[in-house]
């Protein structure tokens, strides 16, 4: 008969293993709200065949598709004060008609909205069950967060300077399409290698390069970017590539010496004030960050991001990025050869005209994610949407709603 012990052993063997075979945590991490929730699997989100209530379970549940490091929240959060006047009734473009407030929401599947209007909060609402404590993904949120980390590094001289090539912090691509490109290029996605971003495709690079973070291989990502033909002289082509943030993120490995979650925590998220500890995946355990992907954060340090980055990411008068790095990073470019690109430092520019008067720019990941600034108005907007399909699904445009939000706090009478 086996002894208490090892009966005890075996049975939290088999716990642990129909917790995984369901992607279910172990009771031990039943404190988070969703943590039993049913969840999909990673391809399923590529391949856009989650459910409805599916994909809500799976997106606020991402660290446990991969192994992620935590970014660690400080102790002292920054205030979001209610707004003196909070967004009231818009109405927002779409096609021949216009849409109002509940619509959007319920059309494109918002999970969660806050506006800040000068730091203070103008609309907040969850949905699906969410609360202010619910994680959810990024996606390609994070591009944004990679290079701002590059930004801090810049400032910090871990970095010497975007000019450098990206060998000389990446050793691993030497001999590869990645020879004579440096770190802005990479920013701009526009190293010059050859890349195909179809997500529902399984045979482009970048199913490719989540095949690899699947198989959680250290060095399998880099060797995806390694044998990448290239395709053009580098900096002189803009090419949408996950694949040039995971080479941001190894670039960082390497000025960093080190991890980029707990220098992510001890430069912005803990300066900046956020409330809640967020997670990043991996691409094996103990390995590098996914710097196009997979962090998982809440609403409300989402949009502390956003005005960190809105003020320029001076906290307390001290300058974390250097200065103008925002400006720099989130302006339209041009490429070598005279290219003009609607595209900064992994950030994107604004394309209708009362947001390109603003100067205004945003993150944005695929199933519906946003973090918007405008920098004129002073209005950050962080939408949190769980469409299943990555690039389908938004029936009212969520620039439009950008639109509408700012307006209506730029021109709506101030309170008597």
């Amino acid at each position: 008969m086996p002894s208490p012990t090892r009966r005890a052993l075996a049975v939290g063997l088999l716990l642990l293993a129909a917790c995984r075979a369901e992607r279910v945590e172990p009771p031990a991490a039943a404190a988070y709200p969703h943590a039993l929730d049913s969840i999909g699997t990673v391809r399923e989100i590529y391949d856009g065949t989650l459910s409805p209530e599916l994909a809500v379970n799976t997106f606020r549940n991402i660290d446990r598709l991969f192994p992620s490091r935590t970014i660690a929240a400080g102790g002292a959060p920054r205030a979001l004060p209610p707004a003196a006047r909070p967004l009231g009734e818009i109405r927002i473009a779409s096609g021949d008609t216009t849409v109002g407030l509940e619509a959007y929401l319920e059309l494109d599947r918002v999970a969660a909205v806050l506006v800040l209007k000068d730091g203070a909060v103008a609309l907040e609402r969850y949905r699906y069950g969410n609360t202010t404590r619910t994680r959810w993904m990024s996606m390609s949120v994070a591009k944004s967060v990679t290079s701002t980390l590059i930004g801090a590094a810049l400032r910090d001289g871990r970095i010497r300077s975007l000019d450098d090539s990206v060998t000389r912090y990446v050793p691993a691509l030497a001999g590869s399409a990645y020879d004579g490109v440096t770190i802005r290029d990479v920013l701009l996605m526009a190293s010059g290698a050859r890349w195909s971003e179809r997500y529902t495709d399984p045979t482009s690079d970048r199913r490719r390069l989540l095949e690899a973070q699947l198989s959680q291989v250290p060095g399998s990502a880099m060797a995806v970017m390694r044998s990448l033909p290239r395709a053009a002289p580098p900096g002189t082509r803009n090419n949408y590539s996950t694949g040039e943030t995971q080479v941001a993120a190894e670039i960082l490995r390497g000025a960093l010496g080190g991890p980029l979650a707990p220098y992510l925590s001890e430069r912005i998220w803990t300066r900046a004030g956020m409330e809640a500890d967020a997670t990043w995946w991996l691409d094996s355990p103990d390995g590098v960050e996914i710097g196009g992907s997979g962090i998982s954060a809440t609403l409300r340090d989402y949009a502390r991001f956003g005005q960190f980055i809105l003020e320029d990411g001076v906290v307390a008068g001290d300058s974390i990025l250097p200065a103008g790095w925002a400006r720099e990073a989130t302006t339209p470019k041009v490429l070598r050869g005279g290219a003009k690109v609607n595209y900064g430092y992994l950030w994107w520019t604004a394309i209708s005209e009362p947001a390109r008067s603003h100067g205004a720019f945003n993150a944005e990941g695929i199933h519906g994610q946003f973090i918007w600034i405008d920098p004129a108005e002073r209005v950050v907007i962080v939408v949190l949407s769980a469409r299943p399909h990555p690039t389908e699904g938004a029936v009212v445009s969520d620039y439009r709603f950008f639109d509408a939000v700012v307006a209506a706090l730029a021109t709506e009478p101030p309170p008597q």
